[in-house]
């Protein structure tokens, strides 16, 4: 069984979440602190669901192994802020996705429509920088990476 989705979800984890401790906070002009790296976190949702495509339901394992890896790779407090945050988010990804009976296009944005805006909120929340600013520009920076995604592979299914 080739596992080249998960392979690359797991280690797309663990690169954001180090990149979320090397990477410093950017003071916006309206004060809200916005994690560049979040830019990145768009494609980890997508991964997700290929990844999901890939193996199964066994793709939450998949999550915890990348959560793990963070923990030993990655400043442990933000490890520990996105390992929550990944958990509740890619638990919404997970059910959207498998939910949903859409073209893989369609679920690929619908789940990360569910999952980018938990996932900003929690971990922003558990890095001790939450506020509604804060909220809307890391969801708005995820989704860019999902758009991308979903409009790459809706021009593929439409032109099929």
């Amino acid at each position: 069984m080739r596992m080249t989705a998960t392979a690359l979800y797991i280690a797309m984890i663990v690169a954001v979440n180090y990149g979320f401790s090397a990477v410093p906070l950017v003071k916006l002009p309206d004060g809200t602190m916005w994690p560049p790296m979040s830019l990145l976190v768009g494609f980890v949702f997508v991964m997700r669901d290929f990844a999901q495509r890939e193996i199964g339901h066994r793709v939450l394992l998949a999550m915890l192994v990348g959560a793990a890896l963070s923990w030993l790779m990655a400043d442990p407090y933000v490890a520990i802020a996105s390992a929550i945050a990944f958990l509740v988010s890619e638990a919404a990804d997970w059910a959207v996705y498998s939910f949903t009976r859409r073209p893989m296009h369609q679920r690929v944005l619908l789940s990360s429509l569910a999952g980018a805006p938990l996932d900003s909120a929690v971990f922003l929340a558990a890095i001790g920088h939450l506020s509604a600013s804060g909220v809307v520009t890391m969801t708005a920076s995820k989704l860019a990476g999902a758009l991308i995604v979903w409009w790459l592979m809706r021009r593929r299914a439409v032109a099929v």
